[in-house]
């Protein structure tokens, strides 16, 4: 069993060289890490996460398999588990509406990898709306946009395209990627703590995957033992049979 995880390690390892360098760079997610001057921290981290993710998925994978005598049981239940993570990972569901499942929130490994990828990938830069996506609308009275849309603007965040129109007001409900991050409990503040959860995670797999093959499918002494005198009073009874 621990030969079969470690010689995974090394081709997972370069499959996440040539996914990094396919998927990081040409979208151009490192462009969001011009404005903090963090280019070369955030590509390793980013980096280092999705060769965290193949490691995961890979120990994963062993520590199903383990104890499950067949490829498809160890399938289904893997997927189940699989898709568990993903649906409590704080995307498809916030935390905040998780209610009495909130325990899965913290336990799914997806979870702090999800915070970490995209925390990496886009925060501490600007938000610019397309035009399709500002909202328009009049001020009151002869007020300019600013003046109308400063106390909200303050508690709720924002930007108007023209502060200084009078009319036809263009409000963009968001300024900053940290503030989606943040409505969504994420923060770049915890991307290296994330990863470190993640290797973690992978750790345990390990662990785990040891500890069930050795309780499922390795013979234990007392077993061996009344295997071993099954076997032989079987002997001695062909052999008086013969006799």
């Amino acid at each position: 069993m621990l030969a079969n995880i470690l010689v995974e390690l090394p081709w997972n390892t370069i499959a996440g060289v040539v996914l990094f360098f396919c998927w990081y760079y040409p979208i151009g997610l490192y462009r969001n890490a011009v404005p903090t001057d963090s280019v070369h921290e955030r590509g390793a981290l980013m980096f280092l996460l999705v060769e965290a993710f193949l490691w995961f998925t890979s120990t994963f994978a062993q520590m199903v398999i383990a104890g499950i005598p067949t490829a498809e049981t160890a399938g289904n239940i893997g997927n189940l588990i699989f898709s568990l993570s993903l649906i409590f990972c704080g995307v498809l569901v916030q935390r905040p509406d998780l209610g009495w499942w909130i325990w899965m929130y913290y336990i799914s490994p997806f979870t702090w990898l999800v915070e970490g990828m995209l925390t990496t990938g886009i925060a501490g830069t600007n938000v610019v709306c397309a035009d399709r996506e500002y909202l328009v609308f009049e001020p009151v009275g002869s007020q300019t946009c600013e003046a109308y849309m400063s106390d909200y603007i303050s508690r709720a965040g924002g930007y108007l395209r023209d502060p200084a129109a009078t009319t036809n007001c263009q409000f963009c409900q968001l300024e900053d990627t940290d503030t989606f991050l943040a409505s969504f409990n994420m923060s770049y503040s915890h991307a290296w703590r994330n990863f470190g959860i993640l290797i973690a995670y992978c750790i345990f797999n390990v662990f785990a995957a040891l500890a069930i093959y050795y309780l499922a499918r390795v013979p234990k002494k007392a077993k061996a033992k009344k295997g071993s005198e099954e076997k032989k009073g079987a002997s001695n009874d062909t052999s008086v049979k013969k006799a």
